[in-house]
């Protein structure tokens, strides 16, 4: 598949979701926090690319991080809207942009 197709297909995958739906996901230490800056679909065609040196370089700069035990408190008492999108193992999301 080539880099186009694949970013083709995470963003068909990616959809909005509220925290609770992603809850279960984060108590089996499968959800990765993408910052702001970053695009959601092109992170998660490097991980499903397994771009060791990009998603190394992103995880260094804390661009990418697995979600932190207050964050997930803090989003379960505001039900967060979130861009999630799937490449297995993991649930890559992104805070949506109000």
């Amino acid at each position: 598949m080539s880099d186009q197709e694949i970013m083709s297909d995470m963003h068909g995958q990616t959809a909005q979701l509220a925290w609770s739906e992603l809850a279960r996901f984060f108590a089996a230490g499968k959800v990765l926090f993408i910052a702001a800056e970053l695009n959601l679909v092109e992170v998660a065609a490097a991980v499903s690319a397994d771009d060791t040196e990009q998603v190394s370089k992103w995880l260094e700069l804390q661009q990418l991080s697995p979600v932190n035990d207050q964050q997930a408190a803090d989003w379960q008492q505001c039900d967060q809207l979130m861009w999630a999108v799937v490449t297995a193992p993991w649930v890559l999301i992104q805070l949506v942009n109000t």
